[in-house]
């Protein structure tokens, strides 16, 4: 069960990737958000997506985004995530101006800095349990051994070692977004972003997956950033930014 799992993570055995970095204070910056807007253009005109957006999200806070369907969250996740470039208006990880890097350098930091877990779980179905999970390190040029060692660490902290050789395919939906967790956490990310995480499973798996991150920040200090639809779980988060037509409409401290 998802819950044991979640319970695993208070273990001694603890990976480094789950644990968030000692340097880093509770009170840090991790993000900062100054007036980012998005304009597409269609056949029909400009299309305004988000505007004007500003806000700061401290080392280890768990920041919940709301919004009616259209209102531009996910939009705002993927600037966050270095997925899309913003139209106007900067994204600062760690203070680092992401968008004023160049290709590789926001290819790095994507890869580096982010941990990216999907509503439709975004595994390679064909691969391995293991494969998938140690996708980042390997793109970061880590050796086989050790990168299969990181992976296996979280795993095993997740509850999920026993589906190693298991293909992604051959899972529920329940363990696919447990493997998404675990390949978030393996390469130590200093934001991990959720969108609509709990979207695609039943009310019990869903609150399940919840906890797990709940706890990551909580108990390990990990930063997360959940784009939801569900305001009983955003109840739940340190915080909760509403979104409506691109802007942000209140914040609420919970």
């Amino acid at each position: 069960m998802l819950v044991q799992y979640a319970g695993s993570l208070e273990g001694r055995s603890i990976p480094n990737s789950i644990v968030a970095s000692k340097g880093q204070e509770k009170n840090q910056n991790v993000l900062r958000v100054e007036n980012l807007s998005k304009i597409y253009n269609s056949e029909s005109g400009k299309v305004v997506a988000l505007s004007n957006i500003n806000f700061t999200v401290k080392k280890g806070e768990f920041v919940s985004i709301l919004g009616p369907s259209g209102s531009g969250k996910s939009t705002l996740l993927y600037m966050i995530g270095a997925l899309d470039r913003p139209s106007a208006g900067k994204v600062y990880i760690n203070e680092v101006d992401v968008f004023s890097l160049n290709d590789s350098e926001i290819a790095m930091v994507r890869n580096r800095l982010i941990g990216y877990i999907f509503q439709s779980y975004n595994l390679i179905n064909r691969s391995t349990v293991l494969k998938n999970v140690k996708i980042p390190v390997t793109i970061s040029g880590m050796a086989r051994t050790e990168a299969n060692f990181k992976a296996i660490e979280i795993m095993k902290a997740l509850g999920i070692d026993d589906k190693i050789n298991e293909k992604a395919a051959n899972l529920s939906g329940g363990q696919q977004q447990r493997v998404a967790i675990a390949r978030a956490l393996v390469n130590n990310p200093s934001i991990i972003l959720a969108d609509e995480p709990t979207g695609n499973l039943d009310t019990k798996t869903g609150r399940e997956v919840f906890e797990i991150l709940k706890k990551l920040s909580h108990h390990f200090n990990r930063t997360i950033i959940m784009v939801t639809h569900n305001a009983e779980l955003a109840e739940e988060t340190d915080r909760s930014i509403f979104i409506k037509d691109g802007s942000i409409e209140r914040e609420t401290w919970h």
